[in-house]
């Protein structure tokens, strides 16, 4: 069960309290305050980690709290404190404060450690107060309270190149051809109801994560559809691969299909039209009719985008289209190396 959206409750633990006791030892007069200090609470921390893909172990537990620190002792012992608490989540984890919307951290890479609670100070016991006008103290300090917290977990996907387009436009069927991955796969829309990753091999050397991302509808941005609950998906992607059915089965203009998704996709964020893309016409072993794709294809042509025609059912188009996204990928991946580069030798100049 794929689970991206959790709401949890953390509590850090609470100090120890300070200790009220006096030395007395024979042949010792006057011992004096020998009362230690209480332990500290334990932290809450979150960790990501390879080994989750999912949210779903925050979906039916919620709450969680840290061990508080033990209360101080006689002799001036110090109470022990309370072990911290960490919690695993996948790489690709948003935190946010569920009370104020305020984004806290965001995970993108294995063994990265967010503190969400801080433990609470133990008290001081009655050591700490001794005077020479009071010899005698019997104050104390209450351990102070942990850190309580309300968090909103959000999991994005980390994938290179994203699936995007209507439903049943053959997602699916192309992520199963290039890859392991084995969504499911039917003659209706709205087949994939959560996104599926899976890994190309490109050559003997290079390969990169692809991800099957749940078909997108007009309104998405509002939550038409599967809307926004997936849509976040691809903002993790570097590259998107927009398929668009060119069939004879499709009765919907492939224009119109493109500018569609497109202006779903500026309306959630606007850097997502920025994003580099290649478009691709599916089901050519469904299509007869070659005009709605000559359309399509010159459309591409006035504006720039990459085309490429595939039928992922019988392989046609399918080793090119990879070759393509793998060239893609590298030109994302060295383009921020370049802006860095030339904005370097402006400052230089």
């Amino acid at each position: 069960m794929f689970i991206d959206e959790a709401i949890i409750s953390v509590k850090a633990g609470d100090g120890g309290r300070g200790c009220v006791a006096f030395r007395r030892e024979k042949f010792v007069p006057r011992g004096g305050p020998a009362g230690g200090d209480g332990g500290k609470g334990g932290d809450v921390w979150l960790e990501s980690t390879p080994h989750e893909s999912t949210l779903l172990r925050y979906r039916y537990e919620r709450e969680f709290r840290a061990p508080r620190g033990r209360h101080g002792e006689g002799s001036n012992k110090t109470g022990a404190s309370g072990e911290d608490l960490i919690l695993p989540v996948p790489v690709g984890t948003v935190v946010m404060d569920a009370e104020t919307g305020e984004r806290l951290f965001d995970f993108t890479a294995a063994g990265q450690r967010f503190l969400v609670a801080r433990g609470g100070r133990g008290g001081r016991g009655n050591q700490h107060f001794v005077r020479p006008w009071h010899r005698a103290p019997r104050e104390f300090e209450e351990g102070q309270p942990g850190e309580e917290r309300r968090l909103r977990l959000e999991l994005k996907l980390l994938a290179d190149v994203g699936l995007v387009g209507f439903p049943n436009v053959g997602k699916s069927t192309l992520i199963s051809r290039i890859s392991a991955a084995r969504p499911k796969i039917a003659d209706y829309p709205f087949t994939t109801l959560e996104p599926h990753l899976g890994v190309v091999a490109v050559d003997t050397e290079r390969s990169f994560v692809v991800a099957d991302l749940p078909g997108l509808i007009e309104g998405a941005h509002t939550g038409a559809g599967l809307g926004t609950r997936f849509l976040r998906h691809i903002e993790r992607t570097r590259v998107l691969a927009h398929l668009i059915d060119t069939s004879d089965a499709c009765l919907r203009d492939p224009v119109h299909d493109f500018s569609v998704i497109c202006a779903e996709l500026r309306a959630f964020n606007p850097e997502l039209a920025e994003r580099p893309m290649l478009v691709v016409a599916t089901k050519l072993d469904a299509t007869t009719q070659p005009e709605r794709l000559e359309r399509l294809r010159a459309f591409c042509a006035e504006r720039g985008l990459e085309f490429h025609a595939i039928s992922a059912v019988t392989g046609t188009g399918v080793r090119e289209l990879v070759w393509a996204m793998a060239a893609a990928l590298e030109r994302a991946r060295t383009a921020p190396q370049q802006e860095t580069a030339v904005v370097r030798e402006q400052e230089g100049r």
